[in-house]
């Protein structure tokens, strides 16, 4: 898979905070496939859990209603 790119590029180092959901068996399937492609393309061994606050955050900064709406603040 080197010769196709997936939409998620290589992780950035980033500091982090824990935080725990629960998910479909079928969204953890898809996510634990999608590691593994992320590994082949990019040469570094990465779990699901690893990849959804950057899947979260490109997806987020890819809404444009949640753009229009200013930082608060508080």
């Amino acid at each position: 898979m080197s010769a196709n790119k997936l939409r998620l590029g290589p992780l950035p180092k980033t500091e982090t905070v824990k935080l725990t959901f629960a998910c479909s068996a079928r969204l953890k399937a898809d996510l634990d496939r999608y590691a593994a492609l992320h590994a082949q393309a990019y040469g570094e061994a990465v779990d699901a859990a690893t990849l959804i606050p950057h899947m979260l955050e490109a997806f987020i900064a890819r809404d444009r209603g949640f753009r229009k709406h200013p930082v608060s603040s508080t």
